[in-house]
């Protein structure tokens, strides 16, 4: 099990707003992009432990039951590359791009960690 905010509680997370509780579970997000290698996959099942206890936070203090149930249903689209025995980067990059989506400020992070090219039309 991943260590890191493993001490992190609900009321400590409550305290920060959605848009950044969103934008650190994206770090977490970005961090796995980059350890789809098979001698990276330790650091990777602890980055998607990470990313999981990261969205059960934000579900858990977190009222509105639409965001609720959207950020479960993204949760589990992580822990199907959790559990998965060859997880796919392009799964990875979709739920990633799925997560952008829930705030406007981590939608405007889209083309940073996209690139422009990627850029979805519209807004969050």
């Amino acid at each position: 099990m991943a260590r890191q905010h493993a001490d992190l509680t609900p009321e400590r997370w409550a305290s920060f707003p959605l848009d950044q509780q969103i934008l650190m579970i994206g770090n977490e997000m970005n961090r796995a992009a980059k350890l789809f290698a098979a001698a990276d996959r330790t650091r990777l099942l602890g980055c998607f432990e990470r990313v999981l206890r990261l969205t059960d936070l934000t579900v858990a203090v977190n009222e509105r039951p639409t965001l609720r149930r959207e950020l479960l249903r993204w949760r589990d689209l992580i822990a199907a590359l959790y559990v998965s025995a060859s997880p796919s980067p392009e799964d990875h990059r979709a739920a990633f791009l799925c997560l952008l989506r829930f705030t406007p400020a981590s939608y405007r992070q889209i083309a940073y960690v996209c690139g422009t090219a990627q850029l979805p039309k519209g807004g969050p």
